[in-house]
């Protein structure tokens, strides 16, 4: 393992955090300013960079800006005073791996370090795993079914149709027959028949000659003419017009065609791919799709599982996407927490694979921290995942507990003390103190609840709800929502005495999220 980096100016930080890891038997080594550590960096570099954010010759956050230019998944932490930290945290949110508030609990900060060391394992695998990635991912059974298929297929020049549900990936399947077929160096041409309207769909497959219709002042060339020499990829074609049906099977019988308006038959040497989201064989007895044609196409069948049944694929390809989308955007991947990927194997995903591929795009986004934790995840995600529930978290002593003008940090840490205010929340008064007994799991009817202690919070709840309702005051529910986050936040700090990230985690939110509410709230005022 490649050694540990501190960066401080302070002697006596640099020898406790020496000896510290040194005891956990973990390599490290010091450095007293930023110079030097981008010096170093010539000839190595370190599994875990510590570095503090004020420092004669350059800060933490300029540091912490170079390094990740060489090194974009390197763990940082940041060493901070709670003065420095609103500007902290909105210069290092995209890159820091964590900060680490000045003073701090030594246990803490070793706690924090073997984090950040177990998560750059973690990438270094990753990224070993997905330098090549394949056009494909799956070690699902029915998925290395399917990669068996195309192995089979790759010589051959027959006609595939591909089943399955919105969003499995068919498209990428059809794309990966062509590439390991003998057509390869043709051209690849996909249209999806449901996406084009009728009246335009035939010019769209077959072409059209100059005049043939109302705006048609040139001849042009259809699908089948440009994918001569290729594959055809015909997407969606149980959606195809029963009319048009007639001219495709026409095409598949004898391989010619005409195009629209005109009058000289042509050939084009393709071959079709067809995939379809729906049952051909129930549309056939329906008289929406030609029984002849369906035989015709249904040579060799590939059926596409659906997400739900290859949920053991689902954390590789939620890191793929990750890194997907922080390349299509431009910054560093975030990483995911066992938590927050056990959700979501535990969902179903009625879009697929496509579904998870946004999910991991608007986590990208809108996560508020580097490590995605599962409260982190979508709405969506978090109702209806099929999961059991967390544990009811019991708050009585935080409700019955006033909010004190100051919270003062407990002796023996390491730094300079520091004292943080802690004033009620702004806007909310004794009203908070009788504030029904709160739980973790307020998405659930009281019903469903665990036991009947539980529930009686939602019930008192519910009364104080209607009583202001019935007094007609215009903003209950931002009022009761402020006396709920301000409870939850003040029991968390009273419990880990005003250590923020400490608390973030035991709420389970990100901790710019706790920090953001501290200040919404008001209470640091």
């Amino acid at each position: 393992m490649k050694p540990i980096w501190i960066v401080d100016d302070d002697q006596s930080i640099r020898f406790v955090l020496e000896k510290a890891l040194a005891r956990e038997e973990l390599p490290v080594r010091s450095f007293t300013n930023p110079k030097d550590v981008l010096a170093a960096l010539e000839q190595d570099e370190p599994q875990v960079l510590v570095s503090d954010i004020r420092m004669p010759g350059g800060s933490g956050i300029d540091l912490l800006a170079r390094v990740k230019e060489r090194l974009p998944g390197l763990p940082v932490i940041i060493m901070t005073a709670y003065s420095d930290l609103d500007s902290a945290v909105s210069a290092f949110q995209g890159g820091a791996f964590e900060y680490l508030p000045k003073p701090f609990d030594l246990p803490k900060a070793i706690e924090l370090i073997r984090r950040a060391l177990d998560e750059s394992v973690r990438e270094q695998v990753r990224d070993e795993r997905y330098a090549e990635v394949p056009e494909m991912l799956g070690q699902a059974p029915a998925m290395q079914d399917v990669f068996r298929a195309i192995g089979r297929l790759s010589q051959s020049n027959v006609t595939v149709l591909i089943t399955g549900e919105s969003g499995s990936g068919k498209e990428l399947v059809a794309r990966a027959l062509h590439k390991h077929s003998p057509r390869a160096s043709g051209p690849f041409v996909a249209i999806n028949t449901a996406a084009i309207p009728k009246d335009l769909l035939e010019s769209e497959l077959f072409g059209h000659e100059r005049g043939a219709f109302t705006g048609a002042q040139t001849m042009r060339r259809g699908r089948f003419e440009q994918a001569d020499g290729g594959t055809l990829f015909l997407d969606e074609i149980g959606d195809m017009p029963f009319d048009l049906q007639t001219r495709l099977l026409r095409v598949l019988s004898d391989g010619q065609f005409y195009r629209v308006g005109g009058h000289n038959p042509l050939r084009s040497n393709v071959r079709v791919i067809a995939a379809t989201h729906q049952n051909l064989e129930e549309r056939v007895k329906q008289g929406g799709f030609r029984e002849d044609l369906f035989h015709r196409l249904n040579v060799i069948r590939l059926r596409l599982p659906p997400l739900r049944e290859r949920r053991e694929d689902i954390p590789g390809l939620a890191r793929y996407f990750l890194q997907k989308s922080a390349r299509e955007l431009g910054v560093e991947a975030k990483r995911i927490s066992e938590a927050a990927l056990a959700r979501l194997t535990g969902f179903d995903y009625p879009g697929n694979v496509r579904q998870l591929e946004n999910v991991c795009h608007w986590l990208t986004v809108m996560a508020p921290a580097q490590v995605i934790e599962d409260k982190d995840l979508p709405p969506e995600l978090l109702g209806e995942a099929t999961m059991s529930p967390k544990p009811p978290l019991s708050l009585e002593s935080a409700a019955a507990v006033p909010l004190p003008a100051s919270l003062s940090w407990p002796g023996g840490l390491v730094g300079d003390e520091t004292v943080v205010p802690m004033l009620p929340v702004a806007g909310v008064g004794a009203a908070s103190a009788t504030l029904p007994h709160l739980t973790a799991a307020p998405q659930l009817p009281a019903a469903t609840l665990p036991d009947a202690s539980a529930s009686a919070w939602l019930m008192g709840l519910e009364r104080e709800a209607r009583h202001l309702l019935e007094g007609g005051r215009p903003d209950v529910w931002d009022a009761l929502t402020r006396q709920f986050e301000a409870c939850l936040i003040h029991a968390a700090l009273e419990l880990t005495r005003g250590r923020r990230i400490e608390a973030a985690q035991k709420l389970g939110i990100g901790r710019n999220t706790i920090t953001r509410k501290i200040q919404e709230l008001g209470l640091d005022d």
